[in-house]
């Protein structure tokens, strides 16, 4: 599916540090337009890239994994709480994990494996388990800031993710 969509950004900031883009900040007005950011996030997707969704319950994370896994031919997915991961297959394999209720057992996940497995890794609740985290990935943290408006922060961790940060925002 990967055709980029046309994004009318409600506001972007980009806040450098030198010479590297720290983050990127999008105010999205509704879910319609999450949609979109996913999809066009999804638009620049490789095998082994890895999203580090973050945000309060009901902030969006599922809607965007839902909308990147529309827009790689996968149909129907669902919330992994319950079984912390998911996969699919789609233009590229998906793997799909939610991470809230794994406190101790990480060590016993296998998370790495699944760093390197040739698909897309969407981690919800990610800031759970940092320390296991790929040292390059696509961190994004997703803020409300009203009934339907969210304050989206991506913030890229290696040269591929900033390229993306780079043509979607």
């Amino acid at each position: 599916m990967s055709t980029k969509l046309k994004f009318w950004y409600n506001d972007i900031d980009k806040e450098k540090k030198g010479d590297k883009m720290e983050e990127y900040k999008v105010t999205i007005r509704d879910e319609e337009e999450m949609i979109e950011l996913a999809q066009n996030i999804e638009s620049e997707k490789f095998e082994n890239m890895v999203i580090c969704l973050n945000g309060d319950l009901g902030s969006g994370k599922t809607v965007f994994a839902k909308a990147f896994a529309h827009a790689m031919g996968i149909d129907e997915i669902s919330s992994p709480t319950f079984s912390i991961i998911k996969e699919y297959n789609g233009e590229l394999p998906l793997y799909h994990m939610d991470v809230y209720r794994v406190e101790n057992n990480v060590e016993n996940l296998g998370l790495s494996e699944y760093f390197e497995k040739n698909g897309v890794t969407i981690i919800e609740w990610a800031d759970m388990i940092k320390e296991y985290l790929p040292k390059e990935r696509l961190d994004i943290k997703i803020k409300v800031t009203g009934e339907n408006t969210r304050l989206v922060i991506l913030k890229p961790y290696g040269d591929k993710y900033t390229s993306i940060c780079e043509s979607v925002v």
